[in-house]
């Protein structure tokens, strides 16, 4: 629980992170701040004296910190840059030795709209060695304005932010460049990302105006509130900005970024990582976007998106239960059959969290997963639901609900020998995921 601590042994730490986060660690000294900005531990710097990262967590040696650091906060984000962390699961931290001896777990309480989650904390205690403190405070202002707040200095004297992006708590009105250099960016943008999906052997992507819309809508929303962030001021997600823009999308992605000072300076920041270059390579995408707004700082977008038929939506419900169907396989269980009416059921749900702007198994009318089945005709008797929200991808959606014990229990569930699915790409995650059983 928060503000529980326990000795941790000598030599290394290891600290592993579970869940879709990126973890970043600060150095300080017996003040808590950094001594410098190499005391910052994160994807774009992955390590410092004594902490280093490694795959999903932080290895930690105390005894080879700089010379007076003796403290190290552990921080967790979300992957996708932006997400308010209380639409995530809750990040559980494992804790072990150098050989993988358990040391501590801990599960902090459900975060809400903070982007930004101090974790735990290493200490030493003066006479009794290094401990370990459970903290889980949420942190609203991100990545970069917790940073500034240890001491880190995120803005040299180019101007680059793009590694740790955030902008000053006070900043101007935006400042929209004009058109005819936003659209000549634009086109450099699509060059250089065309080049690099070329070498990659990823289909060229085109320019799409509903997308242009909406990115620039959402980048000067960005500055006017002066950070970045996947929903503005007003509580608008940049995935209902692309739906109200006319673009509806079977997958999509984006890229929120401050402080390059040209469309090469972003695209070469949004592939110097695994993780955004991913993005940008991603050969299922048919259509891109980009735009900025000056405010205190030069706010980035880039949008992604293939756009949604019937032939794809048909194509990802059946991969949905294709994968399925392999756990089921793998559990030494029947196949489900493809039911035409849960299907119809399931799809609607999606539509209707998206144009109703909410995500539960209850409708706002009270309607539930068996009302739903019976109104679009079933006469199956036994009725079950799993969804879920802001997964890109088939893969993506069934391996997390097979890493949820009540997902897991409707998939393996012996009793059930039908199955619909449905999605639906926009609202506040982006995509919406049902699977309905019927049995």
């Amino acid at each position: 629980m928060p503000g529980g601590n326990v000795a941790l042994p000598v030599g290394v730490v290891l600290m592993r992170v579970s869940g879709p986060f990126d973890v970043s660690a600060l150095v300080g000294g017996a003040d808590g701040r950094v001594g410098s900005d190499a005391d910052f531990v994160f994807y774009n710097q992955p390590q410092a004296p004594g902490v280093r990262l490694r795959g999903d967590g932080l290895a930690v040696d105390p005894a080879r910190l700089r010379g007076g650091g003796c403290r190290v906060t552990v921080v967790v984000s979300a992957t996708e840059p932006g997400t308010p962390l209380g639409r995530l699961p809750a990040p559980l931290l494992e804790v072990t030795d150098g050989s993988g001896r358990p040391v501590a777990r801990f599960t902090p309480p459900r975060p809400g709209p903070e982007t930004v989650l101090l974790l735990a904390e290493l200490y030493l205690r003066p006479g009794t060695g290094w401990k370990l403190r459970a903290v889980g405070q949420g942190y609203a202002d991100g990545l970069a304005g917790l940073a500034r707040d240890f001491g880190v200095d995120v803005t040299d004297d180019g101007g680059q932010t793009a590694s740790v992006a955030a902008a000053p708590a006070t900043v101007p009105r935006s400042r929209p460049s004009s058109g005819r250099r936003a659209d000549g960016w634009a086109e450099e943008f699509l060059r250089l990302v065309n080049s690099a999906r070329a070498q990659a052997g990823s289909a060229a992507v085109g320019l799409d105006p509903r997308l242009g819309s909406a990115a620039r809508a959402h980048a000067r929303a960005m500055a006017d509130a002066g950070r970045l962030g996947a929903e503005g001021r007003d509580g608008v997600s940049v995935h209902q900005r692309i739906s109200a823009a006319g673009y509806t999308y079977v997958t999509v992605g984006e890229h929120l970024v401050s402080g390059p000072r040209s469309p090469a300076e972003f695209v070469e920041y949004c592939l110097g990582s695994d993780r955004s270059r991913r993005t940008v390579l991603d050969p299922a995408f048919r259509h891109a976007a980009l735009a900025h707004a000056d405010g205190g700082d030069r706010y980035w977008i880039a949008l992604w998106a293939a756009p949604l038929t019937p032939d794809a939506l048909s194509c990802t419900a059946a991969e949905v239960v294709a994968l399925t169907n392999a756990e089921r396989g793998r559990a030494g269980l029947p196949p489900l059959a493809v039911d035409p009416l849960l299907t119809v059921a399931a799809q609607a749900h999606c539509a209707d969290m998206v144009a109703r702007d909410f995500y539960d198994h209850t409708c706002p009318d009270g309607s539930q997963p068996w009302d739903r089945a019976a109104a679009a005709g079933s006469r199956l008797r036994a009725i079950g639901e799993n969804i879920a929200c802001g997964q890109r991808s088939p893969a993506e959606v069934v391996d997390g609900w097979m890493n949820s014990p009540g997902h897991r229990a409707n998939i393996l569930k012996r009793d059930f020998g039908h199955i619909g699915v449905g999605f639906a790409g926009g609202g506040r995650a982006g995509t919406y995921w049902a699977q309905l059983f019927g049995g």
